[in-house]
């Protein structure tokens, strides 16, 4: 495997908790050496009342920074074990992942969705998902470069 994966993604909002950050950052420099991660942070629309058309201005902004197919996480998605998910990172050079907002995402994102993963079926808050992926992927990078990390 002499090529570099390419992973994209986007979320909606900042990080505002610190220790999140923290995690964010150390996994994006665990995954370096395996792939190039670019985040795409959308501005957090101001839900005052009205979720729906929030969530509806969420969805397009969302759809328009995709390029090509992506993976929403969602709790409704379909559930894999770390060893699934490394063969479906393995299959793929660039990969899309898009994670909503407090309120989640509105239904014509997961419409356009080439897959709904999610990463657990117990519900966390959408920071806390961003470094759990985050720890995933590269959980799934080292399973497929053969490096201790995954036991």
């Amino acid at each position: 495997m002499g090529y570099k994966k390419h992973i994209n993604i986007i979320w909606i909002g900042k990080t505002k908790e610190g220790y999140l950050q923290a995690g964010i950052d150390k996994y994006i420099k665990l995954l370096r050496p395996f792939a190039d991660v670019e985040i795409k942070i959308l501005k957090e629309n101001k839900y005052s009342g009205a979720k729906t058309k929030a969530l509806k201005k969420d969805a397009e902004r969302l759809i328009k920074s995709v390029k090509k197919d992506f993976i929403l996480l969602s709790e409704r998605g379909i559930l894999m074990n770390s060893l699934e998910f490394a063969g479906l990172v393995s299959k793929k050079t660039n990969l899309t992942f898009v994670l909503g907002g407090p309120f989640g995402v509105d239904s014509t994102v997961y419409e356009k969705a080439d897959m709904v993963l999610s990463l657990s079926p117990m519900t966390f808050t959408h920071e806390m998902a961003r470094l759990i992926l985050l720890e995933q992927l590269y959980r799934a990078l080292t399973i497929i470069h053969g490096k201790e990390y995954h036991y």
